[in-house]
């Protein structure tokens, strides 16, 4: 590999590295103002860069929208105190915030998110189009949890160590039940003809027809709440459980490294909204039930597609903050029931029952 094709891989994942933590600061201002509208406020509308706000109309308007916030949010984490308590383990303090960070960064590498047709070809735009790429986003993101884990134990504490056992428990109960519900996605997608593998781009392009939440609502649903319980979003919070746990996990943490956490989190939703976009949602298809790709050729076709697989994931990442400031937390037990005798029989049957249509299908 030459040193030209070297540097445009390092500085294509530092694009998509980039746009990735931004989108994150965006969705921490979503967060706010969705659950500023669903509770009647107005929420963050004050912030304003001096130079950009004091522009008569742009800067008003952006100030209003508190499009400024998230730099403010940043700068106030980069710059305030960060103490650190002495009695925590300080080398596994550190870096449990940098481990639950890196799943999220690494396993967008292999999530396609859009397509450019060159000569009739079909090319994915993905920084790398592994023909196991389920298998790789399964095992680098249930890493996620181990910082978890990292931050409750090392901080010799009890309220995060409670929270970071709950997280491993609840991770144990809802990767089952996920594993088993994509199962029947790949079987269709697999089905004599498509020879899709385990590829994210082959299975996209196999609900040009027809998307998979369509044809299996089951797995879809099933798979939506796994990837609620995976990334600790209400109401399956256990990890921190405010008002049970001070802050679970990240009670001791502060400044850059709560920072870290925060944006960990809202990287995985984002990650977890495009794996369900490209398994069940057609990716960069922009309707179900049209067999023809009706993206046009080149660069216009690639933006198009990239711009619908987009909105999407911001249509899933809105559905996320909607479910966590409309329905109450689960407890504990109800959680650890939910997983374990709904969760996975029902993903059990959801497999048999597809397995039969298939062997049917192609019998």
């Amino acid at each position: 590999m030459e040193t030209v094709d070297i540097i445009w891989i390092i500085t294509k994942a530092v694009i998509v590295a980039v746009a990735l933590l931004s989108f994150s600061n965006l969705a921490v201002l979503a967060e706010r103002k969705v659950s500023s509208w669903i509770q009647g406020r107005v929420g963050p509308n004050r912030t304003s860069i001096p130079l950009i706000g004091s522009i008569p109309v742009i800067g008003t308007a952006m100030t209003r929208l508190g499009l400024f916030q998230p730099v403010a949010d940043g700068l106030k984490l980069l710059l305030k105190e960060d103490p650190v308590p002495d009695h925590v383990n300080k080398f596994y303090f550190f870096l449990a915030p940098v481990a639950a960070m890196m799943p999220a960064v690494t396993t967008i590498a292999v999530l396609p998110f859009g397509q450019i047709i060159s000569d009739g070809v079909v090319v994915p735009i993905v920084l790398a189009d592994l023909d196991i790429g389920i298998l790789f986003i399964f095992a680098v993101s249930s890493l996620g949890v181990y910082g978890m884990i990292l931050a409750g134990w090392a901080s010799n504490s009890k309220y995060p160590f409670l929270g970071g056992i709950r997280s491993s428990a609840q991770m144990i109960s809802y990767e089952l039940s996920m594993g088993l519900s994509i199962l029947p996605i790949f079987m269709w997608a697999n089905a004599p003809g498509a020879d899709s593998g385990l590829n994210l781009f082959s299975v996209v392009q196999h609900q040009q027809g027809v998307w998979g939440v369509i044809f299996m609502p089951g797995s879809a649903l099933l798979f939506l709440v796994s990837i609620f319980a995976e990334t600790n979003r209400l109401p399956f919070d256990m990890a921190e459980s405010e008002s049970e746990l001070v802050a679970g996990f990240n009670t001791e943490y502060g400044s850059f490294k709560f920072g870290l956490f925060f944006a960990a989190e809202y990287a995985h939703i984002i990650v977890g909204s495009g794996v369900f976009t490209a398994l069940f949602l057609g990716g960069w298809h922009p309707l179900p039930f049209l067999s023809a790709d009706l993206l046009p050729d080149g660069l216009l076709g690639a933006a198009f597609s990239i711009g619908i697989f987009l909105f999407k994931v911001c249509c899933m990442v809105f559905f996320f903050i909607w479910i966590r400031w409309t329905l109450p937390r689960f407890r504990y037990d109800q959680i650890m029931k939910l997983g374990w005798t709904m969760m996975l029989p029902l993903a059990i049957v959801n497999l048999v029952v597809y397995a039969i249509i298939f062997a049917f299908i192609d019998g």
